[in-house]
């Protein structure tokens, strides 16, 4: 009798070990709580100030033989830490001292994998670590999310997983997002007056994440399977016409991509996170000197359109010294060579009009140089050959385009690509790309990306308005730096302006445009429009030069999404402040308490008293200011305001 007790009583610790169990990890600051039930399945919530944000999030990964981790599982050990130590970007986008702090939680399962949890004060992060011998088939992953009621998204509507995740933001309640509304990411999340923004980091040999509707203010992650037939139109568009019945086929020990949450109690605050960056694998580059930021002078957007001079302008050699000359000029440290200057299907080889040694001779003769547009395709086909002839030529970076996937295959061209180009000395700038997920940490020569609806697309439609430009920051740009290619010099209100090919303009005011230079990070930020129009307009171009596109620090002052943005950022002893506003006239007031003791000079520009009408007129100031002052800023519909303080 004795024995059956005991064998009684060893089961019942047994089950009591394996039941629902709840864990805790906060950030440092207390006011993130993440609870997580480990037992039938796995659930967690957030709380943010004691209110809850996130009620739910099911997780759990499907392996082949239908083997779901996360399902009735045994833990083994819950295993709480500490991370707590200053990041020294290579590249610094937002900031040159970074605070990594966070608490984290490891929970490991008998059947072996774990899942680490991560709290910090702006956000929360898991990822799934499996410990398993060989290779590993995963068919899906579990990714089931669930807000309060009430709650609304800025949502990326998509049309398929083929997509370069240019999306517009669009403003609906949860409730009215079906099973048939696909989203990539990020997605932002509105619950009350608390900012919840879901992305990724750290995206290894593994799909990207994408949404879609489960009603009642559900939402399911779902994950591109992996190709097993494709079909290439024309030279760029490699099209899945058959997919395998999985996500991926990986190694069986390894760590996945972290799922992201930024939290924020204000809009503002959403742009102050380094989270995925904080997140993502550390530098796998150790000689990092020759990496150089700076501004482009692009050819693509304008259409090669100079004037005033005794060359047919295009894609020749004398047009691109002439880009060359107005970058050297101006202290612009790069041109590009966007489509159109290789003989299409090969990389390997200009059209006779071209001649990309005499172009890199010359630019180097004037400090500046030269960026190769390549398809991906055909670039990754010869990529070992490519990369050493640029290298041979004098090529400084490329930029990649048209990838428009983000399945486990397309996925691994990134690090490749990024690690093969920093062997020869190449930057590289992913254009038609997912959003960025931490790779400029792990590869900084990998400087920056598309994956946003930029002002390319003002050549061709309407939907680049200021309204557009002031939810950007909140959205796309927490994620990490933006290719969205800024600098029209012909500017239009809403009534006039009209999509134009060959001559673009952009919607918005002329200071809308260069405040977009102080607001919108890229460590490779384009000068859109042509040198002719930028001569022109000298004025506003040596203040957009003198603009840098690496930072020290951030402070945001006041924004709202798809409203309006004030904000200031500092290079060394100088901040610059750059304001944007919707359609709508704002009036706005900068306080300049941030600055130190002293006295400094502010460089102002601002719209005219009638950009409202033409949008092309503003207004150049000079003063004297000091810490503590306030300054009136008014902006015109679609306008902007940019200035440069420095010490006296």
């Amino acid at each position: 009798m004795k024995r059956i007790f005991l064998v009684i009583f060893l089961l019942l610790l047994t089950v009591n070990y394996s039941l629902a169990k709840d864990y805790k990890v906060s950030s440092p600051d207390g006011k993130i709580v993440m609870t997580i039930n480990a037992g039938t399945d796995l659930k967690w919530s957030v709380t943010y100030e004691g209110k809850e944000i996130i009620t739910s999030v099911k997780t759990g990964m499907v392996l082949e033989n239908n083997r779901v981790l996360g399902i009735n599982e045994t833990i083994k050990k819950a295993t709480p830490g500490k991370l707590n130590q200053i990041l020294e970007p290579v590249i610094a986008n937002k900031r040159s001292r970074i605070t990594d702090n966070c608490n984290i939680l490891v929970i490991a399962f008998r059947s072996g994998f774990a899942i680490q949890f991560r709290a910090y004060n702006d956000g929360v992060a898991y990822r799934f670590e499996t410990f398993m011998k060989d290779e590993i088939i995963v068919k899906s992953e579990i990714s089931d999310l669930q807000f309060p009621a009430g709650s609304n998204a800025w949502y990326p509507l998509e049309e398929s997983f083929m997509s370069h995740n240019e999306r517009l933001f669009i403003y609906t309640s949860l409730d009215t997002i079906s099973d048939k509304h696909l989203a990539s990411l990020p997605t932002l999340f509105k619950i009350n007056d608390v900012s919840v923004l879901l992305t990724e980091s750290d995206i290894e040999d593994y799909p990207g994440m994408w949404l879609k509707g489960a009603g009642s203010g559900k939402l399911t992650g779902i994950y591109p399977q992996y190709p097993d037939a494709e079909e290439l139109r024309r030279d760029r568009d490699l099209l899945v016409t058959a997919t395998k019945d999985y996500i991926a086929k990986t190694k069986g020990t390894r760590s996945f991509p972290w799922r992201v949450f930024v939290i924020a109690g204000n809009d503002g605050q959403l742009l102050e996170s380094d989270l995925v960056f904080k997140l993502a694998a550390p530098n796998k580059i150790a000689d990092t000197k020759w990496i150089k930021p700076g501004q482009v002078a692009w050819d693509w957007w304008n259409a090669n359109n100079v004037y005033g001079v005794d060359f047919r302008a295009g894609i020749n050699n004398d047009t691109y010294k002439y880009y060359i000359d107005f970058a050297s000029k101006n202290g612009i440290e790069y041109i590009i060579l966007d489509e159109g200057w290789y003989k299409t299907g090969t990389v390997l080889e200009s059209i006779p009009s071209i001649d990309v040694p005499e172009l890199c001779q010359y630019a180097q003769s004037k400090n500046v140089g030269v960026i190769l547009w390549v398809v991906w395709k055909t670039f990754w086909d010869r990529i070992d050959e490519a990369v050493a002839l640029y290298e041979k030529w004098g090529v400084k970076g490329v930029k990649v385009d048209f990838m428009q996937r983000d399945d486990q295959k397309v996925v691994n061209f990134y690090p490749e690509a990024a690690q093969k180009t920093a062997d020869h000395h190449l930057l590289i700038d992913f254009h038609g790309s997912y959003k960025p997920d931490g790779l400029g940490r792990t590869y900084p020569n990998a400087l920056t990306r598309e994956g946003v609806r930029g002002m390319e697309n003002s050549k061709w439609s309407k939907d680049i308005t200021p309204e557009h430009d002031v939810i950007l920051p909140f959205t796309r740009l927490v994620t990490g730096p933006m290719d969205y290619t800024p600098g029209a010099m012909i500017n239009m209100d809403r009534a006039n302006f009209n999509p134009q090919f060959t001559r673009p303009a952009s919607q918005g005011t002329r200071v809308h445009q260069m405040a977009l230079y102080v607001i919108f990070e890229s460590p490779l930020q384009m000068l859109s429009d042509s040198p002719s129009n930028y001569m022109k307009e000298q004025e506003c171009t040596d203040f957009i030069v003198k603009i840098p596109v690496v930072w020290d620090d951030l402070k945001v002052l006041e924004g709202k999404v798809g409203d309006y943005l004030l904000l200031a950022r500092r290079s060394g002893t100088d901040w610059f402040i750059g304001a944007l506003t919707d359609w709508n006239k704002r009036e706005m007031e900068l306080d300049l308490s941030f600055l130190p003791e002293g006295e400094f000079i502010i460089e102002i520009f601002q719209d005219g008293i009638n950009a409202d009408r033409h949008a092309q007129d503003y207004k150049h100031l000079k003063s004297s200011v000091k810490s503590g002052e306030k300054i009136k800023i008014d902006l015109a519909p679609g306008g902007g305001w940019v200035a440069r303080v420095s010490p006296k």
